[in-house]
């Protein structure tokens, strides 16, 4: 299992946190970001961190996981490859699903993906800021007619203070302060924020 230290050297070799003024997926504003996905482009990194994350769910029964898109894709792919093979397979190991948004905004399984009623699902992401997106996940997940049994994230950055309906992991607890945009002091410093990963910004208020 992979330690905080070693979790830590892996976001600062792959650069993957950054300090600036940003605006989250949440909406809220921040001064720094953790970029996964610096970390998970590499596929041996990528390979350890989902082992671990799939390494605290071990007592749990899972037969698929399901990520966000697109956070979630790269996670939701390794704890799976990590996870036992589920007695029902076909031989390919856990599936790893995705639920994404549809042309009204709704997260919803598209690409011929579906859940058999019961079947045993772990929601897995990337980051946790709110917990939004792993909340729509796991809607989507029971209206299928499936089980949520617990729900991972490599990092909460909330300070544990998300609260979900099922078991709930992360591999680290790194605590970074975010704001409303009305509250945010780097807004009221002059600055802009900028959305990771896109060249939106948007303008001081």
């Amino acid at each position: 299992m992979l330690n905080r230290t070693e979790l830590l050297k892996m976001f600062e070799t792959a650069g993957a946190i950054r300090h600036g003024h940003f605006e989250l997926s949440s909406g809220l504003h921040s001064g720094m970001y953790v970029q996964c996905a610096l970390v998970l482009q590499y596929p041996r990194f990528a390979e350890k961190v989902g082992q671990a994350l799939a390494g605290l769910f071990s007592n749990a029964r899972i037969e698929a996981v399901v990520s966000p898109a697109i956070g979630g894709l790269i996670m939701g792919q390794e704890v799976a490859r990590a996870l036992p093979e589920p007695k029902s397979s076909l031989g390919g190991g856990v599936p790893a699903l995705f639920v994404e948004r549809d042309a009204s905004g709704m997260m919803t399984l598209r690409r011929g993906f579906s859940l058999a009623a019961e079947q045993h699902v772990l929601v897995v992401e990337d980051v946790w800021t709110t917990g939004g997106s792993t909340q729509e996940a796991i809607r989507v997940v029971e209206e299928a007619g499936a089980r949520v049994v617990a729900a991972g994230a490599l990092i909460d950055r909330s300070d544990g203070k998300i609260e979900f309906e099922v078991e709930s992991q992360s591999l680290i607890q790194l605590p970074i302060a975010s704001y409303e945009p009305e509250d945010c002091p780097l807004c009221r410093g002059g600055s802009v924020a900028v959305k990771p990963g896109s060249r939106f910004v948007r303008s001081a208020p």
